[in-house]
This record gives C-alpha cells, structure tokens and sequence, in this order.
C-alpha cells in the first residue's frame, strides 16, 4: 500500500491489529490471574494471617480475662539474612500463631509463592504465558507503529500510552526473569494494561501521522523514552502501596479482634498478599529507583525547550506539574531517608506524587492548553 503524507498505512494498520490482539491476549491473562488469586491455595505468610484471624476471634470470645502475650525470635533464613518473628499466645489457652515477619529477607509468598496449590499454580503459569505472549504482540504494534511513520513511536497520547502500558508489563516480567517472587503483581499489572490499552484505542487514538515541527528532534527519543519507563515504574511503585494500605488496614482489624467488615476474615484477598512490610519496602524500592532518572527526564525536558523555544523553564502546565510531581516524589524518600517514616505515612505521599503523576498525563495534556498540547485529542 503506497504511503499517504509519508504514512504507511499498510504497517500503520498492522500495528492496529497487533493492540487490539494485545489487548485480548492481556485480557485472558487477566482472568488467569483472577483464577489463580481465587482458587489458589495460600503462601506461608498468608497462613499466617488466616491463623492471626482465629486467634483474634478466640481472643474476642474469651473475654479480658484471657491474657495474651508476644513473644519475638530472629532466625536464620536459608538467604543467608535474618527474619524476625513475632508470636502472639493466649497465656492459658496454649494457643500460639505466627502474626507477622519482618526482616532482611523479602517474604515468599502470595499467589505464585511457594505452597500454592496444583490448580492455582497452574492459571498461574498460564497467566505468565498469555502474558509473554500479549507482551510480543503489544512489541510489534509500537514497532510497527513506529515504521508506518519512520520515527519514535510516542508523538502523541494514544503512542505514548501504548508505549507506556508496554514498559509496565516488561518491567513486570523483567522482576520475574530476575527469579524475584512477584507473580501476585500480575494481577494489578494486567488490569492496568487493559485499562490503558482501552482508554488510548477508544479516547486517545490518533491516526499514524507525521509530528509537527517542534518534535522533529533526538530528544524525542531520549526525553520521552525516559518519561515512559518513569511512568511504568510509578505505576508499579503505586499497586505496591495500594496493595499495602489495604493489606495493613487488614493486619489491624485482626490484632484488634475486628473479624467482619471490608478488612474481614471474608477478605481472603487479602489473606493472600505478601506481607504488609513486604508490599511497603517493595514500593520504596521502586520509588528510590527511578527517582533520578525522573530527574533525568525534567533535566532533559528543559534542554530541549531551550533548543526548541530558545528558554530553559517557562512554567509551562506541563513544566510545572512534572515539577510539582518531582517534589512530592522527593519529599516522600526524603521523609523515609531521613524521619524515619514508614507504613502509612509515607504511603499517603507516595500516593499523592502518583496522583500528580496522573494528572500531568492526563490532565494537563486534554484539559490544559499549553507548548506540550501534542495530545492529539480534544
């Protein structure tokens, strides 16, 4: 098919194509996911909550006059770091329960862990396997995207969210490539791909065509390319934290004896993510590491105003939302570096530069008119 404007429109509806069968792929192993979150036997540490669940509704049958008791001990794990134990007892009733660990050593467990059950497992496994699939098929749409047009394939929101849903599923897969146990992350990360895949093919989408003259630049490849993998790390950083707030909100309904309720023992959900202190380190990792190269990105941003528009930093939407963002993320390792804030303190900043992240995307880019306005919609 011969080129329109300098548009292959053969490889542009290839690409089409390939996000639509992305997103079907993605959505099959979305509901292997849900499969395996369902049916899938629990890890060691979500025995552990369901166990602190029966002892908090023994705990609250007995009455006051049973006294309960902690005892902590640190072990030796087979890392090589330590892990620490706390158990809770009923002094009378010889009742013991391990309620939480912490320590050097990430937990195992949640689904995919160690202990899940043959058939959980199994949509485990096969969830991973649609997911590699979906992630080779969502590839060939952005690279064909990108040949329709001969240039990087993020010029516009719809490029730009195809490109960042796709960094988020390789970051995913990338952890589990590094053997690190974070197949229960599949779940978030799918349903997320989906949702965004959605919003671009159906709010978003702009025809293959050519950028106007202010982004025919290399820091296009650099600038952006750089705001893209921010963005799939922020959104990892960001299920990690949610998954925290309710895991713990969870953990502190059972040491109270509060058995019913959204945070009940009817919340098996929660019963089977990792620990609460897993999830929160899990989230500063994530935030701590891509933290410079999202100062890389606002840096590179301004070097390329200065080339296209002759001045660094003019406050433009854009400008000073990522800048707003920057800060909020800052003050957020800040706060953990230095005041010792953890838990959910810190959660709630990380999820308010989320927020702000967010906004910077969405928001500014169909609401707000700016120098940035190359969302292609609105």
């Amino acid at each position: 098919m011969p080129n329109v404007s300098g548009v292959d429109l053969q490889l542009a509806d290839l690409s089409n194509k390939l996000i639509y069968a992305a997103m079907a792929v993605y959505l099959l192993a979305m509901f292997s996911h849900i499969f395996e979150w369902t049916f899938g036997s629990k890890g060691a540490v979500a025995v552990r909550s369901a166990e602190q669940a029966t002892l908090a509704e023994t705990v609250a049958a007995s009455g006051p006059a049973k006294a309960v008791k902690k005892v902590t001990v640190t072990v030796a794990s087979a890392g090589g770091g330590t892990t620490t134990l706390t158990r809770t007892a009923l002094a009378d009733a010889g009742a013991t329960v391990v309620t939480s660990g912490r320590g050097d050593n990430d937990d195992v467990d949640g689904p995919g862990a160690a202990g899940t059950s043959e058939k959980g497992d199994l949509a485990g496994r096969i969830a991973i396997s649609l997911t590699v699939l979906a992630a080779l098929l969502h590839i060939g749409g952005v690279v064909a995207r990108g040949l329709s047009v001969s240039r990087w394939p993020w010029g516009n929101m719809y490029e730009f969210s195809c490109a960042f849903a796709l960094t988020t599923v390789l970051a995913y897969l990338g952890l589990l490539v590094a053997k690190k146990n974070v197949r229960w992350l599949g779940l978030p990360v799918t349903v997320a791909v989906v949702l965004t895949l959605g919003l671009a093919v159906s709010v978003l989408y702009t025809e293959s065509e050519q950028l106007v003259p202010a982004l025919h630049s290399y820091w296009l490849a650099i600038h952006v390319s750089a705001a893209i993998i921010c963005g799939g790390a922020f959104y990892a950083g960001f299920a990690a934290t949610a998954l925290y707030l309710g895991k713990d909100s969870y953990d502190r309904r059972m040491a109270a004896g509060l058995t019913t309720g959204p945070f009940g023992t009817s919340a098996s959900i929660w019963q089977r993510l990792p620990a609460a202190a897993t999830l929160d380190k899990l989230s500063y990792r994530i935030n701590a590491l891509v933290f410079p190269l999202w100062t890389f990105t606002i840096i590179a941003g301004a070097i390329w105003a200065e080339a296209a528009w002759g001045k660094y930093w003019e406050w433009d939407p854009k400008e000073t939302w990522s800048f707003i963002t920057w800060v909020i993320y800052a003050c957020y390792l800040h706060a953990r570096a230095t005041a010792g804030w953890k838990g959910r303190k810190a959660a709630y900043l990380a999820l308010l530069a989320f927020a702000c992240f967010l906004f910077n995307y969405y928001g500014v880019n169909i609401f707000v008119t700016g120098k940035h306005s190359y969302a292609g919609v609105g």
